[in-house]
């Protein structure tokens, strides 16, 4: 058995991770080099779906404080 370490799978990205870049990618503060890991490494769907979280919640969180501004 090879012990080297090319042989070795790209280690996955974790929760954390994926929901971390998520919000810095939709602040707009991403690094160059997160978002180069994160596309060499990183699952496509799991980016999707936590940017559609994101984007959900952004839109809740407005039209409730739209809400609660017009009801005063």
């Amino acid at each position: 058995m090879s012990t080297d370490s090319n042989n070795q799978p790209p280690k996955k990205h974790g929760t954390w991770a994926v929901v971390k870049s998520a919000l810095a990618a939709f602040v707009g503060v991403q690094s160059a080099k997160n978002r180069e890991r994160d596309f060499e490494h990183g699952n496509p769907l799991a980016f999707i779906i936590a940017g559609f979280i994101g984007t959900i919640t952004f839109i809740v969180l407005v039209a409730l404080v739209v809400g609660y501004v017009t009801s005063r």
